[in-house]
């Protein structure tokens, strides 16, 4: 008679030490992960957020934090060519706003770098890979190669945790190159190609300062997407209170379109007028933000009405990376 087949090394199934296995598994698979909100803790999160998801060609000036040591200078960007995650080089002072060529090299240049928020492909880690290329991006020299990598410092110790980010628009992608620069014919179709996806964007700022609402005209119709730094549960609630009292619109022309989720955070969108400039909107984004910040504040439980608008909203909320 052959012999019986040894009971496998693992826990009996169900078994307390199976329990406490799974638990512990859990716990490491959740140190590992990535962070659900990559640049909680800055007040430019918002930002950076619109900077990630959907501004097609922009720059900021990084605001380092006090301590941190830069040789010189960098800026956040959309994109980079090819989609890196940075670079350094030799560019035009006044393409992005440097303090003065006297600061850098001759002729209008200085050295800096430029750190992508959108790149491919895409880091598991975002927090822990934009750290890195920031770090390499504020020493290395101009031409060299970014050799990747994931750092675990804190983005908090990088990044001014109180500096908001000065947002530039560019209408192309002309910042890629130096104006006396000749661009690469292999790259010459590329910058053609990725010019034809700008849309017209624009920044607008409401008086209380919360949160990141973005223009956009998209040919037939014109967004607003606003990303908010709320907890989600206490947004999602205010705006069904703001719903139920039939304010949940930034005047006539809009129409609120739903909502998504990205890095954390949740963004309403308001689908406008293409007629209107966005200069239009301001009187309506300050309007919709007096009642979202009066609905925030309210902490009674919703009445049936609000209940069937949160319903309504959520139904229409999708998740995006």
């Amino acid at each position: 008679m052959g012999k019986k087949s040894k009971r496998g090394s693992g826990p009996r199934p169900g078994s307390n030490r199976a329990e406490r296995v799974a638990a512990r598994k859990a716990r490491q698979e959740a140190a590992l992960a990535a962070p659900a909100r990559p640049f909680q803790g800055l007040k430019a999160e918002c930002d950076l957020v619109a900077l990630r998801a959907f501004i097609a060609s922009a720059t900021a000036r990084v605001p380092f934090a006090a301590g941190f040591d830069a040789a010189h200078e960098a800026d956040f960007a959309t994109i980079l060519p090819g989609a890196v995650p940075a670079q350094v080089r030799q560019r035009d002072a006044a393409v992005f706003g440097e303090r003065g060529a006297a600061e850098g090299d001759e002729g209008g240049k200085v050295t800096g770098g430029l750190v992508a928020l959108q790149t491919n492909p895409e880091p598991a880690d975002l927090a822990g890979s934009l750290s890195a290329a920031l770090t390499w991006a504020s020493a290395a020299a101009a031409g060299d190669t970014y050799p990747g990598g994931v750092l675990g410092r804190p983005l908090t110790e990088i990044i001014d945790p109180e500096a908001e980010l000065q947002v530039v628009v560019h209408e192309d992608f002309g910042w890629w190159f130096a104006d006396d620069s000749d661009v690469p014919a292999e790259l010459s179709m590329m910058l053609e190609r990725a010019n034809a996806t700008i849309l017209p964007t624009a920044r607008l700022h409401p008086s209380s300062g919360v949160g990141a609402p973005w223009w956009v005209d998209a040919g037939d119709r014109a967004h607003l997407r606003w990303v908010r730094p709320e907890e989600e549960t206490a947004l999602m609630n205010a705006l069904a209170r703001v719903h139920a009292a039939g304010g949940l619109t930034l005047g006539e022309g809009s129409r609120f379109a739903g909502s998504f989720r990205t890095h954390g955070l949740v963004v309403p969108v308001f689908d406008l007028d293409p007629e209107a400039h966005h200069e239009e909107w301001h009187s309506g984004v300050e309007e919709f933000d007096a009642r979202l910040t009066e609905a925030l504040a309210e902490t009674s439980d919703l009445t049936a009405a609000e209940r069937s608008s949160r319903a309504g909203i959520i139904g229409r909320q999708v998740t995006l990376r």
